[in-house]
């Protein structure tokens, strides 16, 4: 890449489920079309690509628009910032650029929310996501025992992919009481492949109404404290993945200027935000599936190429498959108790190793990090930041240029 400067009618930021949508429905339009993600292979957390991955023909399927004619697609490229009205600051691991275009669609997913109990820290743990990616990427994970926990239809899945790969999944604990579990079942009807999908991923090892307690082990995991309704246990085992759910990412979004409702992108029933120019699909506008994410990439793709009466047609489809995310959310929200799992010295940054105690007395989070250097290690408070937001309730400012590290030459650009 040598350019200085690239030029685009529709960007798109994302490459999962939403974002390959998007670019579906706008290549239609013979728009001049720039798809750009942070990792190396398009797919998104949902569909990651890996060396040891099979993914299912229809996903390969829509891969191939990454081959249009008018589509550019820029892998591995991070945003660092906006460098003017509609244009953005770019970097790769070797160049950096302005692109400018006339329509943005914002699909940058969602991520895990990792919350902060005794021991999250000790090697053999990781986020039930993450888990995923790291058995997509070539983990060896055959005979290890493994207990899955947290909250949502993510366990299920991660749970599957360690059984896939060999090891031995002990415990699926979900947080969610019994009854709620009950009733979001008998709602499945209006939605079959998900009973489907459900009967694939059913395991004996499933259980309601538990949590982890507290990680054990000196230097790895070597065992599990959990609560199963009124009885505390311990698990032997070398690998605890936990997942308390997906927390959408919204970053460039606020530092655009673009409206949040309920920590997610607020978009219109075409998927603009209140900022001209710029729309928002998939897991960043609210965490709802797979489905829900292409069908508002779809809409977003097809809205922002002129295409708006055949977006409209998508609407009743989407509606049914909000309504899934909505009984989701519901059926899933964390229970006190699982906020309230850290001591006084369990990390909560563990970049900068700053303490719950050291932060749960401040009034927000710019005071937090500026009395304790918390958010400011490698993570840049991607972890940390979402813990405490679903802790204390604190929302972080609006953030600016650089989102991410970039090297020196790079913002001289702007």
């Amino acid at each position: 890449m040598t350019e200085q400067r690239l030029d685009c009618d529709i960007l798109i930021v994302g490459s999962g489920p939403a974002g390959l949508a998007a670019a579906q429905a706008a290549s239609r339009s013979g728009a001049s079309l720039v798809v750009i993600d942070d990792n190396p292979r398009p797919g998104g957390q949902i569909w990651r690509n890996g060396p040891d991955t099979r993914l299912d023909p229809a996903v390969r399927e829509r891969f191939k628009v990454l081959d249009s004619p008018q589509l550019r697609y820029l892998s591995g490229t991070r945003i660092i910032g906006a460098a003017g009205p509609q244009a953005l600051l770019l970097e790769d691991a070797e160049h950096a650029w302005i692109i400018d275009y006339r329509q943005l669609i914002l699909c940058c997913g969602a991520r895990e929310l990792l919350l902060p109990f005794p021991g999250w820290t000790l090697p053999g743990v990781t986020g039930a996501g993450a888990l995923q990616a790291l058995l997509k990427n070539g983990l060896p994970l055959r005979g290890e025992r493994v207990v899955v926990a947290g909250s949502g239809p993510l366990l299920l899945a991660s749970a599957a992919s360690a059984r896939q790969a060999g090891a031995r999944v002990i415990r699926v604990l979900e947080q969610a009481p019994s009854a709620a579990l009950a009733g979001f079942a008998t709602g499945l009807w209006r939605w079959p492949s998900k009973i489907r999908q459900a009967l694939t991923l059913a395991t004996p090892a499933y259980r309601s109404n538990a949590h982890v307690m507290e990680a054990l082990g000196e230097q790895r995991l070597e065992a599990v404290r959990i609560r199963q309704g009124e009885r505390t246990l311990e698990l032997p085992c070398e690998r605890l993945a936990c997942g308390f759910g997906l927390v959408p990412n919204t970053l460039l979004a606020s530092h655009l200027g673009c409206q949040l409702h309920e920590h997610a992108i607020a978009v219109d029933h075409q998927q603009r935000t209140n900022v001209s120019g710029v729309l928002a699909a998939g897991e960043c506008t609210g965490v709802g599936g797979s489905e829900l994410a292409l069908i508002e990439g779809e809409i977003a793709g097809l809205v922002a190429s002129g295409q708006d009466a055949a977006a409209a047609a998508l609407s009743q489809r989407r509606q049914h498959w909000q309504a899934f995310a909505d009984q989701v959310r519901s059926t899933f929200t964390l229970r006190p108790e699982v906020l309230q799992l850290a001591r006084p010295d369990t990390l909560l940054c563990r970049c900068e190793d700053v303490a719950f105690s050291a932060i749960a007395e401040q009034p927000g989070w710019t005071a937090a990090k500026l009395q304790s250097r918390c958010g400011m290690g490698a993570c840049q408070g991607r972890v940390c930041a979402t813990a405490a937001q679903a802790l204390f309730g604190w929302d972080p400012p609006r953030p600016r240029t650089p989102l991410v590290p970039a090297r020196i030459g790079t913002l001289l650009k702007r």
